[in-house]
């Protein structure tokens, strides 16, 4: 074969390759097996920051539950951040209504607008009236 056939058959083969690289690579399972291993690497990490292990374990099969303090005081961060979302929902929804008062300001501002240039035209064809050829009181 020649070398010109030759690069072509192997640039098309290659290609072929890296798209099936790239295809197996960006596979919905193989994304959620890349998730699954990040879960499973960063979880005991996680764990150790949000549960306070105690020192030694107890004989109590329940030794990994959370204090009762603890849960009022999640329960009350829970709380504060529920206020806070709906807040800002309410605050969202203030604003989506108000666009009925901000429409009616565009139209009154486009109102005084025009009368503002009427006003203007009907100053500027007062101020040009003709002037008497003959001033009052002179003959």
């Amino acid at each position: 074969m020649e070398e010109p056939e030759m690069q072509l058959k192997v640039k098309k083969v290659t290609d072929k390759f890296t798209e099936s690289l790239y295809v197996l690579a960006n596979e919905p399972s193989v994304a959620l097996f890349r998730l699954q291993e990040h879960v499973r690497r960063s979880l005991p990490e996680l764990a150790q920051h949000k549960i306070p292990f105690p020192a030694q374990p107890l004989p109590d099969p329940c030794w990994f539950w959370p204090s009762q303090s603890d849960m009022q005081s999640w329960e009350e961060q829970s709380q504060g951040a529920i206020y806070t979302v709906e807040y800002a929902c309410s605050a969202i929804k203030n604003m989506t209504d108000s666009s009925v008062y901000f429409k009616s300001i565009d139209s009154l501002l486009k109102h005084s607008i025009a009368m503002k240039e009427q006003l203007s035209a009907a100053q500027g064809r007062s101020t040009i009236t003709p002037q008497p050829k003959n001033p009052p009181g002179t003959s």
